[in-house]
């Protein structure tokens, strides 16, 4: 897992990577604390980043991705989104989400 990241840090743990996993969060979301071993479980199982962005330092990065509700998960494939998971889901809805653009390790 890498975060919680700025800007800086989103551009080069995200943006810059083959594939990313984001996950939009903050600390008083409930279900996001819930969510991260699922999310930090299909990364690892890809070989790719959990990168975290809090989106009350980060408001900016939330609003490029159009997150309105948490947790909101995006997945990154060249720097460019390719599937979006909102509110917390099991992990097999993670895990199809990721596994339809990224071939698991």
């Amino acid at each position: 897992m890498i975060g919680p990241v700025d800007a800086a840090g989103f551009q080069e743990h995200a943006l810059a990577a083959d594939a990313a996993l984001v996950d939009f969060w903050a600390k008083w979301c409930k279900p996001c604390e819930a969510i991260e071993p699922h999310l930090e479980a299909v990364a690892s199982a890809h070989g790719i980043p959990l990168v975290k962005v809090d989106i009350d330092t980060q408001p900016g990065i939330a609003s490029r991705y159009g997150v309105l509700s948490l947790p909101t998960v995006v997945l990154l494939v060249g720097g460019e989104p390719r599937e979006t998971v909102y509110g917390a889901q099991p992990r097999a809805r993670y895990e199809q989400a990721v596994a339809a653009h990224v071939t698991a390790n």
